[in-house]
């Protein structure tokens, strides 16, 4: 028996409505997407046209032109410094492999140089470049830069060279893994979607409290009330 009916059929005609507009909201009427793809892709542009620090890293990679450094990174396997040493020969670095172990000679410019050019036509998605370029696959060719960074963060730290691994480490996390992360992905600034993003959180609050609601009328229509 419904001790108060108004309130239980204004509960259940907001708890269909919501189930109607969540079945909507998880079908694919958004450019081929449903809302939660959507709105993932979106956050994720914007976070990633935020997120554009490699002009920045290259000014302050300038300043180790003519940096010379002599290196032993240990690769994961002889198969990785092979290819690896491929990155650092084309960026103007001597590379020789012996087993996984991987020694490195040249100018920290100009390695830099490389290992961002490599980032920045990642971040812009022309990953055919960095494929055409080591001629294997252009994330695995970013993965290896990433892998040999954290090594020469680790040598240089080792020859108490920190100034050199602070630096190679701001190109590791601003650019390398930035890139890396985001491949794919088309950067958006977050004023071209300002209109997109408040309705979405709008939506966000009213259809939280809307469920909510619903729920509360239709207990309260059976007579249930929460009491002190």
């Amino acid at each position: 028996m419904l001790a108060h009916k108004r309130e239980f059929w204004g509960g259940l005609v907001m708890m269909i409505t919501f189930i109607i507009v969540l079945i909507l909201f998880l079908s694919p009427i958004f450019g081929g997407k449903n809302g939660l793809d959507y709105l993932d892709n979106l956050y994720n542009c914007i976070s990633k046209g935020s997120a554009y620090y490699i002009p920045k890293v290259q000014e302050e990679g300038r300043a180790f032109q003519g940096k010379s450094v002599d290196l032993t990174l240990h690769m994961a396997s002889a198969a990785q410094a092979e290819k690896t040493a491929l990155l650092y020969r084309a960026a103007g670095a001597a590379a020789t492999v012996s087993g996984a172990d991987l020694k490195v000679q040249g100018d920290l410019g100009g390695i830099l140089e490389g290992a961002l050019a490599d980032a920045d036509a990642m971040y812009y998605n022309h990953g055919e470049k960095v494929s055409g370029k080591y001629g294997y696959p252009e994330r695995h060719a970013l993965y290896n830069w990433w892998k040999a960074f954290k090594e020469m963060e680790r040598d240089l730290k080792k020859q108490k060279q920190f100034k050199e691994a602070k630096m190679v480490d701001s190109a590791l996390t601003k650019a390398i893994e930035a890139s890396y992360n985001y491949y794919g992905i088309e950067p958006q600034k977050i004023g071209e979607k300002w209109f997109i993003v408040l309705l979405s959180l709008v939506f966000y609050v009213i259809y939280t409290l809307w469920y909510g609601y619903s729920i509360m009328f239709m207990f309260e229509g059976w007579g249930l009330r929460l009491e002190h």
